[in-house]
């Protein structure tokens, strides 16, 4: 296994975890199953998507890439799904699991046009949450930070993924760090010179609020600070730099609302977001109701259909005795008009990763 560069790691020995085995830990959020959800029953075959799409947000076991990949592969036929994109998990320097792109790098460098990697969540991630906790962005920081985003693109990263703002503790431990943060721009303005986009995870907070029942603290904290106002300065402060909001329909605060998300793509035209729908927890402001697409998610999809991509947050190899996160959302794909699931399948996805993605999916497609 490839380490990161001795300047990045910390006392903790650079090693992986894998994220199956952290499926049985709890999860970010509390939330009950809504009756109905339109997942098949169990035991039939799984439904592929109707029309092929990219899945742009899933996770792996770094301890286990051979079987990943295998597994990744041959989950393609089976969902219907064109490419499938890694990101690490977003995590700090305290914490012993933490890994970067390295570990999957070699192995799927080997399928180009069925795999892809973002990067950055076990350094690009912990520098940040690190630099909020001690308040240090001098030039040292940021010429290090620059290097290793830098770093990664050399080493054949497509983006930066999974970065946080606003990350319940779970598979790895709380995280926050304001969407504005000095580095967080920096990385918008490299984002934006290297033409590809940032992945970021934020629990929707547009004020200061005490953390949501369900949720323990510790870990959390027991109060949250607002963090909509600061995306949209990170939005604002290079309208070039491309930035995915992760996990719409997931919502762990309970205001991650369509009207909220229509107002932010409105307002900012360098905004996408992904749907996320995972029927074990589905959090606060659900797309689904009798597994039907809820009339204001697909007025919002419909609207904004060339904002928004596929990223079910899926979990490679697939997890043994439990549905699998794609299903639910692949349900949903299935119910939008045909114009809306090639946008968001396939097309959203070219624009946003550009040409060396682009070249590939136009291949698909014909």
């Amino acid at each position: 296994m490839k380490r990161l560069p001795g300047k990045l790691v910390t006392s903790a020995a650079f090693v992986g975890i894998g994220i199956v085995a952290l499926l049985g830990a709890r999860f970010l959020f509390a939330g009950q199953l809504p009756s109905g959800v339109g997942k098949p029953p169990t035991g039939t075959e799984p439904v592929p998507a109707s029309t092929p799409y990219v899945e742009e947000h899933t996770h792996f076991d770094s301890t286990d890439p051979g079987g990943t990949v295998r597994s990744a592969l041959a989950a393609l036929g089976r969902q219907n799904a064109t490419m499938i994109f890694f990101q690490m998990p977003p995590d700090r320097f305290d914490h012993p699991g933490r890994f970067d792109a390295e570990v999957l790098l070699p192995v799927a460098k080997k399928y180009p046009g069925k795999l892809a990697l973002l990067g950055g969540g076990g350094t690009l991630n912990a520098m940040i949450i690190q630099s909020a906790v001690t308040g240090d962005v001098g030039l040292a920081v940021r010429k290090k930070f620059k290097e290793r985003a830098e770093d990664l693109l050399r080493e054949g990263v497509i983006g930066f993924g999974e970065m946080a703002a606003e990350h319940f503790d779970g598979a790895t431990p709380y995280q926050y760090a304001p969407a504005d943060h000095p580095l967080y721009l920096l990385l918008a303005d490299i984002a934006a010179e290297h033409g590809v986009p940032i992945d970021l995870h934020m629990e929707a907070v547009p004020q200061d609020m005490p953390l949501p029942a369900g949720l323990k603290s510790p870990p959390n904290p027991p109060m949250l600070h607002q963090n909509i106002a600061g995306l949209e300065r990170l939005l604002a402060h290079n309208p070039r730099a491309k930035i995915i909001w992760a996990h719409a329909g997931a919502d762990g605060t309970g205001y991650r609302t369509p009207d909220l998300c229509r107002r932010l793509l409105k307002t900012h035209s360098n905004l996408y977001m992904e749907i996320k729908t995972d029927p074990q927890v589905p959090g606060m402001n659900y797309p689904l109701a009798d597994g039907k697409i809820k009339p204001e998610w697909l007025s919002l999809f419909t609207d904004f259909s060339d904002r928004f991509i596929m990223g079910s947050d899926q979990h490679y190899p697939e997890p043994k005795g439990t549905e699998q996160r794609w299903q639910e959302l692949v349900l949903l794909f299935n119910q939008l008009p045909s114009d809306v699931r090639h946008k968001i399948g396939t097309e959203n996805i070219a624009r946003i990763y550009g040409q060396s993605v682009a070249s590939y999916l136009s291949v698909a497609k014909n």
